[in-house]
């Protein structure tokens, strides 16, 4: 009988390291949004990658860092928390960088757990790093973390990730598989669909909004032709960032809706109808009851 591996993987690192891009490339669909921004991942995912003899439940976190409010202490909360329990833990860097502070208080983090999960480096971005510089930027993190071994990957560029997803298989336990092979992810369509329209509004926005956005879906309809109908509304936090996003003539918003609504149809491979409004809620990355609002809820 053939053995059957399966377990779970946190995929750890600082905010944009490019972790939602490594899980998606490795389930070769889109689960988790995707920016050039930092701290595009706002709550912990699971990828669910099912092969022949193994499943792989991916748990996609965001990135951890210095918090400077409290919606950057439920981020690093949730980072954190999605270590306890996995079978593997997967530090992601940016090869292309030295190690910086972010990466220390990870190392730190990571080196301060029991032993029970094993520990993979894996530096990302290798396909902008000379050559002659590989093996020193390798030592540079290796060094911080105990008892772990290091893979080279490039996520965008799909390289090195057979490499990776056979160690991957290799290190989890031999088990049955936790979930049915068809389903790739544990978040419901409404819950990607407002990631979706933050990824947009984040691709499209100028540097002095994208943080103090966040989107909540207030409809979520199937409608009898197969289409669906979603409305959402995007809050900032001051007014002058609302007009920013509505854009002279409303064009700005227009193209956030366009982008995500093609998203949110890939995603989901039928037609949507996607309605967006624009509110204000000052100061609400400090304000824990419009945090537990979007879901930014501690769960002990």
């Amino acid at each position: 009988m053939t053995e059957h591996r399966s377990g779970f993987i946190a995929i750890i690192g600082r905010p944009n390291v490019g972790k939602s891009t490594l899980l998606n490339a490795l389930l070769g669909q889109k689960v988790a949004a995707v920016s050039p921004r930092p701290q595009t991942t706002r709550r912990r995912q699971l990828g669910i990658l099912t092969l022949k003899d193994a499943q792989l439940v991916f748990v996609d976190t965001p990135g951890i860092h210095q918090a400077r409010h409290k919606l950057g202490e439920f981020l690093n909360y949730e980072a954190e928390e999605s270590m306890d329990g996995v079978d593997l833990i997967l530090w992601l860097v940016d090869g292309s960088t030295q190690p910086t502070e972010d990466d220390l208080r990870i190392a730190q983090l990571i080196n301060k757990l029991p032993l029970r999960a094993t520990r993979l480096l894996v530096l990302n971005k290798m396909d902008l790093v000379q050559p002659e510089e590989e093996s020193t930027r390798s030592e540079e993190y290796l060094t911080l973390l105990n008892q772990a071994d290091a893979l080279k990957i490039s996520a965008i560029k799909k390289l090195g990730l057979d490499e990776l997803r056979e160690r991957l298989v290799a290190l989890l336990p031999e088990r049955p598989a936790d979930y049915p092979e068809e389903q790739i992810t544990d978040s419901y369509e409404r819950d990607i669909a407002s990631d979706l329209i933050r990824e947009a509004c984040l691709k499209i926005l100028r540097d002095e909004v994208p943080h103090s956005l966040a989107v909540r879906v207030d409809e979520f309809k199937e409608r009898e032709n197969g289409m669906a109908y979603i409305a959402a509304t995007i809050f900032v936090e001051r007014e002058s960032q609302k007009g920013i996003v509505i854009g002279e003539g409303g064009k700005m918003l227009k193209s956030i809706g366009s982008l995500a609504r093609k998203e949110i149809e890939e995603m989901g491979g039928r037609k949507v109808f996607l309605e967006v409004r624009v509110k204000v809620s000052k100061d609400w990355r400090d304000n824990q009851n419009m945090l537990n609002q979007f879901g930014y809820i501690k769960r002990k």
